[in-house]
This record gives structure tokens, C-alpha cells and sequence, in this order.
């Protein structure tokens, strides 16, 4: 087993929040440009907007935690193409900015309580708070990109955030699962901004 100290630990568990200084520090920038026929626009998308980025990254925390968890991936997915798919079919979804903030505010507070919900609620609560992501992400993509490489990118970086986080989740629980907590009340506290904001 690594020795870690608690600087390290420290550093590795706020990593991910240093994300949100980098690119652009609007939660949605400019997507004007289809780069790459669309999939570098769709792949950038939740990268470069805080809210999603720490969203996906909480779903991944907060399945570590739940039955049937290993899931959660492969469900934030299909929320997201539903609500892409709205979005693309020309359905409007009242509050959308706001579902996105509410989203990472409530993942924050069921990691931070550790909150275990049974199966099918964890599903319904992923694909809802997903929802919202897709339908932005549907709603923002470039004038002239390719539907599927925008749809492939997206895909791919919600895969890649939510299986990090994931992966970080499991990391801290094998340690301490107050850093976990720590970064739950962190998370919700940052969707609260978003909320208000």
C-alpha cells in the first residue's frame, strides 16, 4: 500500500477542483466553432463548464457509494442523449441552468451524508439531474457540427468524468471517508453558488 501524507492526500482529493480554473471560467463558453466535424466541441463541452464537469465528477463520487453503482456511468450517459435529444427535437425543459446547479448541490449533500438510496431511486435521480446536462449540451452544439461526432464527444468525456470520479470515489472510501464527506459538503457548496448565482 502507497504511504500518502496528509499533504499529499490533500492535493490528490482538491485536484479535481483546479479544474475550474482552467479554460474559460464562464460555466457554459462560446461553442462556436465546430472543431473537429464536432466531437472536440462535444468533447469540450463538460470539460470547459464547472457545472457539468463537477457534476459528472459528483455522480461518479457518490456511485462508489451505491447499489448497483457500477452503473452510474452508463446511466449518466442515457440522461444525458435523452436530454440531448429533447433538445434536438425541439422540446424546451423549463429551468435547465438551474436543474444543472440544483444537480451538483443535491450530489453534494447525498456524498457528504453518504446517503444510500435503493437501486431504482438511484437510477431515476441520475437520469433526472443527467437530463439537464443533455438538453445544454443538445441545445449548444456548434451551427454546422455533425450531430454524431458532437453526440460521440459528449459521450466520451460524461464516460471519462463520471468513471473518474468513480475511481476517486473508491480511492477515498479505501481511506478515509471523511475526506469524501469533506468534498461532498465541498461540491454542494459550490452548486449552492451556482444555484444563487
Amino acid at each position: 500500500m502507497l504511504n500518502v501524507t496528509p499533504s499529499r492526500r490533500a492535493a490528490l482529493v482538491a485536484a479535481p477542483l483546479l479544474l475550474l480554473f482552467v479554460g474559460s471560467a464562464l460555466a457554459h463558453p462560446g461553442h462556436d466553432h465546430a472543431h473537429g466535424g464536432g466531437f472536440v466541441a462535444g468533447l469540450a463541452h463538460p470539460l470547459l463548464g464547472p457545472d457539468h464537469l463537477l457534476a459528472m465528477l459528483a455522480v461518479g463520487l457518490w456511485s462508489r457509494h451505491q447499489p448497483g453503482g457500477g452503473l452510474m456511468p452508463l446511466l449518466a450517459v442515457a440522461g444525458m442523449l435523452l436530454g440531448a435529444g429533447l433538445a434536438w427535437s425541439g422540446i424546451a425543459l423549463p429551468g435547465v441552468e438551474f436543474g444543472i446547479a440544483l444537480s451538483l448541490l443535491l450530489v453534494g449533500v447525498l456524498i457528504a451524508a453518504l446517503v444510500r438510496l435503493p437501486s431504482l431511486v438511484g437510477t431515476g435521480v441520475i437520469l433526472l439531474f443527467m437530463l439537464f446536462h443533455g438538453h445544454a449540451h443538445g441545445s449548444e452544439m456548434p451551427l454546422g457540427a455533425s450531430l454524431i461526432a458532437y453526440l460521440a464527444g459528449f459521450t466520451l468525456a460524461t464516460l471519462a468524468i463520471t468513471l473518474a470520479g468513480r475511481l476517486a470515489g473508491g480511492w477515498l472510501m479505501a481511506r478515509d471517508n471523511r475526506i469524501l464527506r469533506g468534498l461532498g459538503v465541498v461540491l454542494a457548496g459550490i452548486g449552492a453558488l451556482f444555484v444563487v448565482g
